[in-house]
């Protein structure tokens, strides 16, 4: 992701409305907004593993429920919001290396069904283990985090936090690609084959592409946990990893902004459609067909499709 200064500038202004739209808000309006970061961090995740590494994978809200219920549950046993975060990155990161075990042996759409299977057995796991999960009566009264004896469970405080973390991950996933990884997951998406004769490791980056994914919507979790203040497995099934699939598409998969423009698609956009009452998921579905005929490349192609611009 090479900046030029308009795109600097456009940078700084996006990161600036960001910070000064909670003050023209009501309260649904900015739980929405928190809601967009949230997916956003996921998708950052999700795009490395198809955008860039190439692989498919169907099982990322199944990853950010992982994040989810180990807030739910460590939390309300008195663990603290600060070393659950980086233990909920951890547990998906785990998850991770074992779902890329089958990456290896298959790929395409064999892949997204085993991937698909994944994310079902975690749903399964949620809602039948009541022991652990509560099952589907969930688990209620999620605390939001406090930060050196200041609560954060107020709407604008908590969406500041969700907003620095979510622009912490965009920074690390900028980092991770233009590092060596970087190229490597780019070289294993373009010619496995070449790359692997080029020397790199493609057993090792096909693992890693899916734990670094995984652990960003484990994080993800978290932050939706303490958001919606109770979690029950109905929001982490497998169409929920069609949605996110959907919105690294829609968005631009493999290119960096495409998780923040497709969550945007899949969070705001049936919100500003809802005039349409009970048809704007009519409209919305209807808008998703056309957005894939006409830019399968996603929102972000479009200045290609006009005749300027390049991959961001």
């Amino acid at each position: 992701m090479n900046l030029h200064s308009p795109q600097r500038i456009a940078l700084v202004l996006g990161i600036l409305a960001l910070v000064l739209l909670p003050f023209g808000l009501k309260g649904y309006g900015i739980y929405l907004l928190s809601l967009w970061c949230v997916y956003t961090m996921a998708n950052f995740g999700l795009n490395l593993v198809v955008g860039y590494a190439g692989l498919m994978s169907l099982c990322q809200a199944g990853f950010l429920g992982v994040g989810a219920y180990t807030a739910g549950i460590l939390i309300n046993m008195g663990v603290s919001f600060w070393f659950v975060l980086p233990l909920a990155a951890l547990n998906c990161f785990l998850l991770g290396l074992l779902i890329g075990f089958p990456a290896l042996r298959v790929q395409h759409h064999y892949l997204a069904f085993a991937t698909l299977g994944f994310n079902v057995l975690i749903f399964l796991f949620m809602r039948n283990e009541q022991w652990l999960t509560g099952g589907p009566m969930g688990i209620p009264n999620v605390p939001r985090p406090s930060l050196f004896g200041y609560s954060l469970n107020p709407a604008v405080p908590f969406y500041y936090l969700v907003l620095v973390f979510t622009l912490l991950l965009a920074g690390v996933m900028a980092w991770l690609l233009r590092s060596p990884w970087g190229r490597a997951f780019t070289a294993l998406r373009d010619n496995p084959i070449r790359a692997e004769s080029l020397g790199v490791n493609i057993t090792l980056y096909t693992l890693l592409a899916f734990a670094i994914g995984a652990a960003f919507a484990g994080i993800a979790g978290v932050f939706y946990a303490t958001l919606v203040e109770f979690i029950d497995p109905n929001p982490f099934t497998y169409s929920a990893s069609l949605m996110l699939l959907l919105a690294v598409i829609a968005g631009g998969a493999g290119r960096f902004y495409g998780p923040v423009v497709g969550a945007a698609i899949i969070v705001l956009l049936p919100e500003w459609l809802r005039f349409a009452q009970s048809w704007y998921l009519v409209i919305f579905g209807f808008a998703i067909v056309a957005l894939m005929i006409w830019l399968p490349g996603g929102v972000l192609a479009l200045p290609e499709r006009l005749g300027f611009g390049d991959k961001s």
